[in-house]
């Protein structure tokens, strides 16, 4: 581990324990943050609900009941019966023995301060852009387990594309995903941009918070390298942004079968602007000063880098970062004008599932930073809400993996399914309308023999489709 990765590793540990032993502080924060509860319309005593209510997955309002005390808000279509019918029979929901780590802020800070191990083995890719910039991918190559699972029988393996957080670390969260998604048959890489995690900054351009343009070529690039196999994403925390603005700007060119988004950040200018309580605050800046202190010579000609190491909140390090500029400064509205992962979001033709939690001291509560208008109008987006779970966390008892992990795979495999039963229905249909024009063309014809002096206007008869 690098010194300044100790450093931060230590700091988050002094976090850890300050939430453990000082009760005022606690109670302070959770002041801060915020009641951890839904209005009484969202969070009922819905165990019963549950057991009484037949699997005949009709809707009622978009708001479905779940085991363990978890909730699926979205927009009634058969795609969304068919995840919920997943949902109501995964194993990974059912209430059970729950990790010691049971707190919001235990179960954030563990992903950043307990040691990651030996970790999945990767075989790294630098990819160069179009304008002579450079990504990392790191595709996860082993170790392999001997019961591994195939996504898709007698085909390639699908391919699973992870996102981390904005801030580029790579947390025990995203290591532990990527080996559950080996062992499931997928084939992992992970996406890191300019300058995160070792990545080379080549040039002074960072990418801002929600520009897609590197993300398009990497999907490129993968899609090249595999043009068969079938490509999922997944992203974690704020790292969320970039995924979904990749979706809402390419719409169904996106080449994603299906997409899950672990803790998002959805109203990220707000998020911004109210600040996280300041533990967390201060150890996402420290990390983000830390990473980018190494090309501090390399960025004094781009931004006032004086100005931006000492910045003391994420909003004035992202400001002074993106916005003044020295060569093309652009103001705060600006910016998330063309940041803000949410505005092409009607141009999604991806399912995308977000798994959030009630008591995720990062994002803030749920009925202010939660969209859920966007659930309940988009039948692409799914909103599964759970009680407990803290940010990127969802832990359960060692050694099983993150709940949220687990369903998000059994989520995949649902769509997998449901998609192969459309084009199954698809082409049915095709051969029905096949076979049934062949039979209007030979009575057609049959009828000009018999009455050769018919109206050509009406043999020539179309009508003009519009598409969106």
């Amino acid at each position: 581990m690098p010194p300044w990765g100790a450093a931060l590793a230590l700091f988050l540990a002094a976090l850890a324990l300050l939430l453990l032993l000082v009760p005022r502080l606690r109670s302070s924060w959770r002041r801060a943050v915020g009641a951890r509860t839904l209005p009484g319309a969202l969070f009922q005593d819905d165990h019963r609900e549950v057991n009484s209510r037949s699997h005949a997955d009709q809707f009622s309002d978009g708001f479905e009941p779940l085991p363990g005390g978890c909730s699926l808000i979205c927009k009634p279509s058969a795609l969304a019966k068919c995840l919920l019918r997943t949902l109501r029979r995964s194993a990974a929901l059912e209430p059970g023995l729950r990790s010691w780590l049971s707190g919001p802020h235990l179960q954030t800070l563990c992903h950043f301060v307990l040691p990651v191990g030996s970790g999945p083995e990767l075989a790294r890719e630098y990819l160069q852009l179009a304008d002579d910039g450079l990504v990392a991918l790191d595709w996860v190559v082993g170790p392999c387990s001997r019961g591994r699972r195939v996504t898709n029988a007698g085909s390639l393996p699908a391919v699973l594309l992870v996102i981390p957080n904005a801030w580029g670390r790579l947390t025990r969260n995203v290591l532990s995903l990527c080996l559950l998604a080996l062992e499931r048959g997928y084939y992992p890489v992970i996406f890191h941009r300019r300058g995160h995690h070792g990545c080379p900054l080549v040039s002074p351009r960072l990418q801002p918070f929600g520009d897609p343009s590197d993300l398009k070529e990497a999907v490129t690039y993968i899609r090249f390298r595999h043009p068969a196999a079938p490509l999922f994403a997944v992203s974690e925390g704020s790292g969320s942004a970039l995924l979904l603005s990749y979706l809402g700007e390419c719409g169904s060119s996106s080449y994603v079968t299906g997409a899950a988004c672990i803790s998002p950040v959805l109203r990220c200018r707000e998020w911004f602007e109210a600040g996280l309580p300041w533990p967390y605050e201060r150890g996402f800046l420290l990390h983000q000063k830390i990473t980018l202190s190494r090309y501090a010579t390399a960025l004094e000609d781009t931004v006032d880098t004086s100005k931006l190491f000492r910045s003391r909140s994420l909003r004035e390090f992202e400001e002074t970062l993106f916005c003044h500029t020295k060569s093309f400064p652009i103001s705060w509205d600006t910016y998330w004008d063309r940041n803000d992962p949410l505005r092409d979001v009607d141009e999604a033709a991806v399912p995308v599932l977000c798994i959030c939690s009630a008591d995720d001291p990062v994002c803030g509560p749920p009925d202010h930073t939660l969209p859920t208008e966007l659930f309940h109008s988009n039948p692409y987006f799914f909103l599964l809400l759970s009680r407990h779970g803290g940010h990127c966390g969802f832990l359960r008892q060692e050694p099983l993996p993150a709940w949220s992990h687990e369903v998000i795979f059994e989520s995949f495999r649902a769509l997998t399914e449901f998609f192969r039963m459309e084009e199954r229905m698809k082409g049915l249909s095709r051969r029905r309308t096949s076979f049934l024009g062949v039979r209007r063309r030979w009575g057609a014809l049959q009828k000009r023999e018999v009455s050769p002096s018919s109206n050509l206007e009406e043999i020539f008869s179309w009508k003009r489709s519009y598409t969106r």
